[in-house]
């Protein structure tokens, strides 16, 4: 069998899980949800060639699907994937065309985004310290006290810039 015919045979999926990743205070701060999810949110990405970081998308009924949880949870792990720096959300979700929803998309801060000058990524996870998780952004449901229709769900929104050591808002978020 030559080398194109077994190429074309293959039909496993893969993702690189990087131990010193996982040896990070914020790894082992995750919840065994959030554990879980990481590398099924990870298998959504395209790879280098056609990187599409950033737009990385699950609902959540899936995600509970995957992990044999129920929604709450799915949702959960979600949030603390956020909170501890491994996702960023991009894009909330919302109603699309024909009143089917759009999930929220989110970039992984382990990879780096499309265009991105550096061979890694944000790796917020890395500046994680306990008892001070990134804000979480999520939609409320009548919003009583948000701003353009957000809430903010965590206090600490800042992290050391790479490059000067000082501490900058993410997400063009003002603290």
């Amino acid at each position: 069998m030559g080398r194109d015919k077994r190429n074309e045979s293959r039909t496993e999926h893969f993702t690189k899980m990087i131990r010193n990743t996982m040896e990070t205070p914020a790894w082992r701060a995750l919840s065994p949800c959030a554990q879980a999810l990481y590398p099924w949110l990870k298998l959504e990405w395209r790879g280098p060639q056609a990187n599409n970081n950033g737009k990385i998308s699950m609902p959540v009924r899936e995600a509970a699907n995957r992990l044999g949880c129920n929604i709450k949870t799915a949702a959960k792990a979600f949030h603390d994937l956020q909170a501890k720096g491994f996702l960023i959300l991009t894009e909330h979700g919302r109603m699309g065309a024909q009143g089917k929803g759009v999930p929220p998309t989110y970039e992984i801060t382990e990879i780096t985004m499309p265009g991105g000058e550096s061979h890694s990524g944000k790796r917020l996870y890395q500046h994680w310290q306990e008892g001070h998780d990134f804000a979480v952004r999520a939609h409320s449901p009548s919003n009583p006290t948000g701003r353009n229709g957000l809430l903010i769900h965590q206090s600490i929104n800042r992290i050391p810039s790479q490059k000067t050591g000082r501490v900058v808002p993410i997400n063009g978020t003002k603290r």
